[in-house]
């Protein structure tokens, strides 16, 4: 098994919290930045490549590898909503000491948005502003969430199912083969012209043993958040909600109590989930006037 490069062009170090070890990634100088990638089958640190190459140039650009995926601890073990907000929180730990008292500003995509929102409910003062990339508990299947906090949405019984010893790494490997992951690319975009660079990684990252425990919990729903409309709301800093017109994640039909709220902004971009490698200036330009706003 080759052992699986850097998803970035970057200072890599190993950091060891509450979630295990996390592969952490820095560059640049500047006020701290910290991007979060999104989970699916086969996700790392590679999907937020474009940000971190073009934000080291004027900030101090930290990401993570989250559990179960990168250059991260891998292996069987609980992967939950609790798991991925210390994953984020260990993170912010590892920033606060090299940055000192400096608050971030956080970037996360698509269900890691839901994570970053609980660690800025419970740390706020960690976290200057939150940009949330196509996130998720907004589209109209979500609107009747009413959990309790960290309740998650597993459907009962399909873990179990999934992760059997007689066919479970036999069916990751079904949805982390190269087709796979390329009409999952596909659909994210919205169009055939995925990055493919991103596409050998995300094969190359699914290969690591150990690779299939983490996406075989997000398959049943365990990492997504009952409770995510009613944390939404609880987020005091300045949230900036950059998000997709085309491809599968487009809904944000049930965001409506949010829209009307200071502190919220959505901004529509006319590509798929993952905008910044479509619009890579358009998105620089766009985030860069969101955090000048604040000051």
């Amino acid at each position: 098994m080759a052992t699986l490069p850097s998803p970035l062009a970057a200072t890599q170090r190993d950091i060891n919290g509450t979630a295990g070890r996390l592969a952490l990634y820095e560059a640049g100088s500047g006020t701290p930045v910290l991007l979060i990638h999104s989970i699916n089958a086969a996700a790392s640190a590679y999907e937020v490549r474009p940000l971190f190459e073009r934000l080291s140039a004027t900030h101090r650009v930290f990401a993570i590898d989250l559990p179960g995926y990168g250059n991260s601890q891998r292996g069987e073990r609980d992967y939950d909503i609790a798991l991925f907000t210390a994953a984020i929180d260990d993170a912010l730990d590892a920033i606060g000491k090299a940055c000192g008292d400096a608050p971030v500003d956080l970037l996360a995509v698509s269900l890691a948005c839901e994570f970053a929102a609980r660690a800025a409910v419970r740390r706020p003062q960690r976290i200057r502003t939150l940009t949330l990339v196509t996130p998720t508990g907004l589209d109209r299947r979500s609107a009747a969430l009413d959990g309790e906090p960290g309740q998650s949405r597993e459907v009962p019984g399909v873990h179990r199912v999934l992760t059997w010893r007689f066919w479970s790494q036999a069916l990751f490997d079904l949805v982390s083969s190269r087709a796979s992951v390329r009409y999952f690319l596909r659909r994210t975009w919205g169009s055939p012209g995925i990055d493919e660079g991103l596409a050998d990684y995300c094969v190359a990252s699914a290969r690591q043993p150990g690779a299939r425990h983490a996406p075989l919990s997000f398959l049943c729903f365990r990492l997504f958040a009952a409770d995510v409309r009613s944390l939404y709301a609880q987020l005091s800093m300045p949230v900036w909600v950059p998000h997709a017109t085309r491809g599968d994640f487009r809904d944000f039909s049930s965001a409506d109590f949010l829209r009307s709220r200071a502190n919220w902004r959505f901004q529509p971009f006319e590509a798929g989930a993952l905008m910044f490698f479509e619009m890579p200036d358009a998105f620089e330009a766009a985030w860069r006037q969101f955090l000048e706003n604040q000051t």
